[in-house]
């Protein structure tokens, strides 16, 4: 069915840049909103970023400025860029869509201080 696979994750130091990638499989996303959550250790899920049908974009006021959106249709896949990374960025990153949840098994990042 659905499969919404998450990449790009890996180990940075602070003030670095990363780049998550969401490949989706069975669902076509360019028909809904898009976004990107993460979870860090012992804290709840929270939304961080969220890409409408339409492009309009919307981030955590923690990202804002730093983290950017995006979606190529062609591929089928969400993008997260991620600039200037903070330890509290660390944390688990799941992309999902409105119509879901179709949770993946997500992407790690690490950010060092």
């Amino acid at each position: 069915q659905v499969r919404l696979v998450e990449s790009g994750g890996g180990l940075v130091q602070a003030g670095g840049s990363l780049r998550l990638s969401c490949a989706a499989s069975g669902t076509i996303i360019s028909l809904y909103a898009m976004g990107w959550y993460r979870r860090a250790p012992g804290k709840q899920r929270e939304l961080v970023a969220r890409i409408s049908s339409g492009g309009s974009t919307n981030y955590a006021d923690s990202v804002k400025g730093r983290f950017t959106i995006s979606r190529d249709n062609a591929l089928n896949t969400v993008y997260l860029q991620m600039n200037s990374l903070k330890p509290e960025d660390t944390a688990v990153y799941y992309c999902n869509a409105d119509t879901g949840p179709y949770w993946g098994q997500g992407t790690q990042v690490t950010v060092s201080a």
